[in-house]
């Protein structure tokens, strides 16, 4: 089953479910997926289950919402601060080729990177109920930081550069006892500033910190062992970059419970009520290959079992300035 969220013609929020590509059946009265979620917990069942036993008030065009760019991300909460966005790096194969040549001087014969990707491999897919080795680990912000798809991601006016990074997303509450909850998958452009993570490896953090968007559908359920899709970037409606996008763990150092494990482990990540975004990491990026977007290029992303595209245009923010005042 694949859900969305989007906005009324009154602009009301409103649950929906996927019928095909054409159609979204919406449900009477529901406003929220975290609201369902937490119905889930409460009551001890699937979402999947939750989300059939609701009734459907009408059929709405998802043509529509799209070309009125009434989708919303399939997850979030009302309060941003309770929103956690994070991610893990290096856990594709193939993933640590594009940052070990990022990261490389002449004299190393193994980075940093290659040297975590390596223990990924070795340590990443323990046998199940065991701890594996712990991935690369990043903080993006909090919820204010997420773009609904179809709006433009807007780097802001000091980055060096902005790139899509394709990636599935894992989507999670936190209950009342503090257990975290997966609510399901997104697909999901991470976007990072490249350049500026070329420059130091020490300026990953600060490479991480941009907008990100992921959506428009929230897949319930277990995630497939081999995802495989596209991400592309258009400029004035021609392709000018696409490669494969390969996904799940049949493509990944790490197992999905095990970044799951390294990140809720941490108590300050379950807090009840709280919302979590986790990117799960890519192998793919435009940026290897020489692309540099320029504002009005859109990047999309898209995957088998995962219903619509994941499209944002890319703009860059005007120039501002800060004054830090003196208390």
């Amino acid at each position: 089953m694949r859900i969305i969220q989007f906005l009324d013609r009154d602009r009301t929020r409103r649950v929906g479910i996927v019928q095909d590509a054409d159609t979204v059946d919406t449900l009477t009265g529901e406003q929220s997926v975290y609201d369902l979620a937490l119905e889930a917990i409460q009551t001890e069942r699937s979402l999947t289950q939750v989300v059939s036993e609701k009734l459907v008030e009408r059929s709405t065009d998802y043509a529509e919402l799209i070309a009125d760019r009434r989708i919303l991300p399939p997850l979030d909460r009302p309060d941003p601060a309770h929103m956690v966005v994070t991610g893990t790096g290096l856990t594709h194969l193939g993933s640590a080729d594009a940052r070990d040549r990022m990261h490389k001087a002449a004299d190393e014969t193994e980075t940093d990177s290659l040297r975590m990707f390596r223990w990924g491999v070795e340590g990443g897919q323990p046998e199940a109920g065991a701890i594996g080795v712990q991935p690369e680990w990043f903080y993006k912000g909090n919820g204010s930081i997420i773009v609904a798809p179809y709006r433009p991601i807007i780097s802001p006016s000091f980055a060096l550069d902005g790139g899509e990074e394709p990636e599935i997303v894992g989507l999670y509450i936190i209950g009342p006892d503090a257990s975290p909850y997966r609510v399901g998958f997104a697909l999901g452009n991470e976007f990072s500033d490249h350049v500026m993570e070329k420059q130091n490896y020490l300026y990953l953090a600060h490479s991480k910190l941009r907008p990100c968007a992921y959506g428009p559908e929230l897949r319930l359920g277990e995630l497939p062992k081999s995802i495989q899709g596209a991400a592309r970037i258009l400029r004035a409606g021609t392709v000018i970059w696409e490669q494969p996008f390969l996904s799940g763990e049949g493509h990944m150092s790490h197992t999905i419970a095990n970044l799951e494990y390294h990140h809720f482990k941490y108590r300050q990540f379950r807090r009840p009520g709280d919302a979590h975004a986790h990117f799960l990491g890519t192998a793919t990026l435009s940026f290897t290959d020489g692309i540099s977007l320029m504002p009005g290029d859109e990047m999309e992303i898209e995957a088998e079992g995962f219903g619509r595209p994941l499209r944002n245009p890319f703009a860059i923010e005007r120039e501002m300035s800060i004054a830090i005042g003196s208390l």
